[in-house]
C-alpha cells in the first residue's frame, strides 16, 4: 500500500499547475462524495444517535 501512495505522490508532484487544479477539483468532489456516503451510512446505522441526542438536550438546556 505504501508503494502505491509513494507512486501517487510522485505522479501528483509532476503535474503541471493546470493539471493540479483539475486534479484538486476532482479530488475535492471525490472526497466530499465519500464523506457524504459515510455520514449517510453512519446515520442509517444509528451511530450518530447518541451525539444528536446530546446536542438536542444541550440546546434545550440553553447551552447554545
Amino acid at each position: 500500500m505504501m508503494e502505491k501512495i509513494q507512486r501517487l505522490k510522485q505522479d501528483v508532484a509532476q503535474l503541471s499547475y493546470n493539471e493540479l487544479v483539475i486534479f484538486r477539483n476532482w479530488f475535492d468532489e471525490f472526497d466530499a462524495q465519500k464523506w457524504d456516503k459515510q455520514i449517510e451510512e453512519d446515520v442509517a446505522a444509528g451511530r450518530l444517535d447518541e451525539l444528536a441526542d446530546k446536542a438536542i438536550a444541550d440546546f434545550k438546556a440553553g447551552y447554545y
